[in-house]
């Protein structure tokens, strides 16, 4: 692709950039979330082959284990994937070339640090909901840029969360449009797959007198939730790093030849090169 020119952009062509990134650059950002999810299928398909059905009451004590196991699996590797490929939109917004393991290896020994960001933000945030809602809303718009502030710039959780808050500020009704128009597309695509599933299951449990839905829909209902995610999980995070540098060109008149110095200086790795080179 052509190396565009850094300017100022509106929430349509915001939008129209990230489907254009998404759809030019298909397999490199689906095979993030591919590769990085892996695990969390892993985990669940294991824990139906050993017979912890999530559906059916078992030791509170089982049920909790998995719980944890499965929440820490999903964070880490969210944080891989959310890391990764804000890494792979910088490159690709330079018209350089980066591969999924160069990409993945730009964040290597970061994805703890980054997860404890997600984790503290998402906590207060949820506090914040529970608070009547508001001030929940305003917290997650606040700190929306956290994690391309913490990837591209290498900053704390804290760091990052005031980053955040400076280049968000006085744009956050933007940023609230982008949040609602990539949540519903992801509700609509999960529910045009996944209540198929559901109704099939339901009728099969009812009719059958089964107590949970048999295995082997289970397993097909895992399995559809993984490949949704790949298709549908990229797009937030493609447009939140596209936002993080639209700010930054806003208020802080950056430039294309920043964004290069930058990256070149911070996130250098071997697969990762030049176009052409």
């Amino acid at each position: 692709m052509a190396e565009p020119t850094l300017s100022p952009l509106s929430t349509g062509e915001l939008l129209d950039r990230t489907f254009s990134l998404y759809r030019n650059h298909f397999v490199l950002f689906v095979g993030l979330v591919a590769i990085t999810h892996l695990p969390v299928l892993a985990v669940q398909l294991i824990q139906l082959a050993l017979g912890q059905n999530p559906n059916a009451p078992f030791d509170l004590l089982s049920t909790l284990a998995w719980f944890l196991v499965i929440l820490l699996v999903t964070l880490a590797v969210t944080a891989a994937s959310q890391g990764a490929t804000v890494i792979a939109v910088s490159h690709v917004y330079l018209g350089r070339s980066i591969t999924v393991t160069g990409a993945l290896a730009a964040i290597r020994g970061r994805i703890v640090s980054l997860a404890v960001t997600m984790i503290v933000i998402g906590l207060v945030a949820g506090l914040g909901f529970l608070a009547l809602i508001v001030p929940g809303v305003i917290l997650s718009l606040m700190w929306a840029l956290a994690i391309p502030a913490a990837v591209l710039e290498e900053r704390t959780l804290f760091d990052a969360a005031a980053r955040s808050a400076r280049l968000t500020k006085g744009d956050r009704f933007r940023v609230f449009v982008v949040y609602m128009l990539f949540v519903m597309l992801m509700i609509v695509v999960t529910m045009v797959i996944n209540v198929p599933l559901g109704v099939i299951g339901f009728f099969l449990s009812t009719s059958g007198g089964l107590a949970a839905p048999p295995t082997w829909l289970q397993v097909t209902s895992s399995m559809v939730g993984y490949f949704t995610q790949c298709l549908v999980g990229p797009l937030m995070t493609i447009a939140l790093a596209l936002l993080y540098y639209d700010e930054r060109v806003r208020k802080e008149a950056f430039d294309l030849e920043l964004m290069m110095a930058a990256i070149d200086r911070q996130h250098e790795v071997e697969p990762i090169t030049a176009a052409g080179e």
